[in-house]
Parts: C-alpha cells; sequence; structure tokens
C-alpha cells in the first residue's frame, strides 16, 4: 500500500528537493524518513557524509532510517541503476509496499561528467518504474549551477518543497525526448592537443593495443583494463552498427587517458543506450551497457553525419587548461 504524497501512485514517484539551507533540508526530508518508518516501508539515506551526519542529528535515536554510503552508490550512472534495481527487487520481494529513499549527487558531478548523470535523472523514470518507489533527489542550491538545476527540473516530474507541498515539475520532459535530445558536451582540454593516437578503421585488437601503448603508467592496471574492455566494445559496435569509416583518437595526460570513437552513422535508436542494457541484445546496447560501467566518464554526441563516444579513464574532472 502506497502512503504519503505517492498514496495511490503505481510505480515510481519522483520528485527534486531543491534548498537552500540545512533547515529547508531537514524540513523535507525529515518528514519524509519518518513517516517511512512509521508506515513500515524500507526508509533509505544515501547521502554524502556531510548531510548524512547531518540527518542523523536530526533524527531520533534509533529511527529506523538506513544509511548508504551515497558516494559509493553514485560512482557511475549505469552502475547506480543496477545497484538500486537489486535493492528495490530484495525489498519487494520481502513483501514491500513502498519504499522510500532520498538521496545526492557529489557536487563533483556538476561539472565536465554532468551529462551522463543529467541522463540517468531522466532514465529512472523507466528504469525504476517497475517498483513502488517514492525517491527524493535533494540538490543545494546554493552550489549547484543554474544549467543543472534546469535539467533538474527537466527531469524530475514533480518538486517536494520545506512547507509541505508535492508540486508538478512544470519544465519535466518524458525520458524518451530528453534522451534523444542533441546535448552539446565540452571536450576535454586534452583535446586541444593533438592525438598520441589517430587510426581510420581498426581492428579491435589494434585498438586495445593502442589503448595499452598510451598508458605511461598514471592509472592504476585495472583502471587500464577496463578502458581497454570499454574501447574494444566501442570500436566493435562501429563496425556492427555504424557507418564507415570509423576513426579512433587518443589523448594520454597525467592523470587520464581520453579515448574518442566516431562513425558516419546515426548511432543507437534506444534512447537509454549504455544506462540499461539492451533487452533483444541489439544496436550495440549490451557493448555500450558494459562500457558505461568501466570507465570514468562517457560521454555521447550526434552531430550531422557523425556518431561520437568519448570514454575517460582515470580523472574524468579536469577542467583547466590542456598542457602546452
Amino acid at each position: 500500500m502506497r502512503t504519503g504524497a505517492a498514496m495511490g501512485h503505481d510505480g515510481y514517484y519522483h520528485e527534486a528537493v531543491p534548498y537552500a539551507s540545512d533547515e529547508e533540508l531537514l524540513a523535507v526530508a525529515v518528514p519524509f524518513l519518518l513517516g517511512g518508518v512509521e508506515a513500515g516501508e524500507p526508509t533509505v539515506v544515501a547521502f554524502g557524509e556531510r548531510n548524512a551526519a547531518l540527518l542523523r542529528t536530526a533524527l531520533p535515536a534509533d529511527s529506523g532510517v538506513s544509511f548508504l554510503a551515497g558516494g559509493d552508490v553514485y560512482a557511475r550512472p549505469a552502475g547506480a541503476i543496477r545497484s538500486y534495481r537489486e535493492l528495490l527487487a530484495s525489498y519487494v520481494a520481502g513483501g514491500a509496499g513502498q519504499i522510500r529513499i532520498i538521496g545526492e549527487l557529489s557536487p563533483v558531478v556538476f561539472g565536465p561528467t554532468w551529462d551522463w548523470w543529467a541522463r540517468y535523472e531522466s532514465a529512472i523514470n523507466h528504469a525504476y518504474d517497475d517498483f513502488p518507489l517514492w525517491s527524493m533527489c535533494a540538490y543545494d542550491t546554493r552550489i549547484t549551477p543554474a544549467p543543472v538545476l534546469e535539467d533538474v527540473l527537466r527531469t524530475h516530474p514533480r518538486v517536494a518543497t520545506a512547507d509541505g507541498r508535492h508540486l508538478p515539475s512544470v519544465s519535466y520532459v518524458e525520458p524518451k525526448a530528453y534522451l534523444t535530445e542533441r546535448r552539446s558536451v565540452p571536450p576535454d582540454p586534452l583535446q586541444r592537443t593533438t592525438p598520441l593516437v589517430e587510426l581510420t578503421d581498426p581492428t579491435p585488437a589494434l585498438a586495445r593495443r593502442a589503448v595499452y601503448d598510451a598508458d605511461r603508467g598514471q592509472l592504476p592496471a585495472d583502471e587500464v583494463e577496463d578502458l581497454v574492455v570499454a574501447v574494444s566494445e566501442t570500436v566493435t559496435n562501429a563496425f556492427r552498427h555504424g557507418e564507415p569509416p570509423a576513426r579512433l583518437r587518443i589523448w594520454s595526460g597525467d592523470d587520464r587517458i581520453v579515448v574518442e570513437v566516431s562513425d558516419t552513422g546515426d548511432g543507437p535508436t534506444d534512447p537509454f543506450v549504455g544506462l540499461l542494457p539492451s533487452r533483444n541484445g541489439g544496436a550495440g546496447g549490451l557493448g555500450l551497457w558494459i562500457t558505461y560501467q568501466s570507465c570514468n566518464h562517457v560521454a555521447l554526441s550526434r552531430e550531422r553525419g557523425a556518431f561520437t563516444l568519448r570514454l575517460t579513464a582515470g580523472n574524468p574532472y579536469a577542467t583547466g587548461p590542456a598542457p602546452g
């Protein structure tokens, strides 16, 4: 049985919580969490260290609220979806009629990697709709850039306010429309320099070798291996599902390796590609899903006559100038 604002709702009830002070956050979060405990619902917090401590102080001792490590949950979008679906399925298997979760993304993702987290916020409207979930996504308006807040309102059907209201978001866009918009993703600063490697129509084996050669020991071995797998999958998809020629370019910096794979096709037709495994196994869906879990950032872009994937291993948050 659904309770609270989600009473009578079927599927996922997804709300944004823009707040401008700790008091505003607590005014929304504490009643939401205690209401879930009172109703006997699984009630979960996935906050970073600071706001988790704030909530622990505000809640009664032994409140019955569960706390997840927010940084671990939100490491990569596809992994977050996979982990949450497993968690939600376990609660439903245990008889839960509703599950309440309030979470937040680390402010670090509001920079160069926001594009794939914006896709995440949109895609979960579909990905979690199999479950009786009521979730709130908290965004501190004091530190969240305005363009990010615009995306938040476009990806959340509803907004919860400190005075207890649950309002429809007037700028909400359905996932299939939002995820197929042409979005501009800023280039990595390394891409202002000459690529270390530039190959046309490379075989997957040659692409793997090129990644190994680009590694100067700046990354852990497991991250390099993950990137090798992702590049191999991406090049394979370019040959199977794209249009020739396929082009591979690699840049290597002090703290990251950036790989760009492009072809002249239109790219996958599945709007959820990368974030969810393809249910029919077609159009490279499984390969891109693997890629999204193997890299620290994957940027997808469609231009007229070109589809491009940019894969980053190492630090994906670089915003400074490229080495001169």
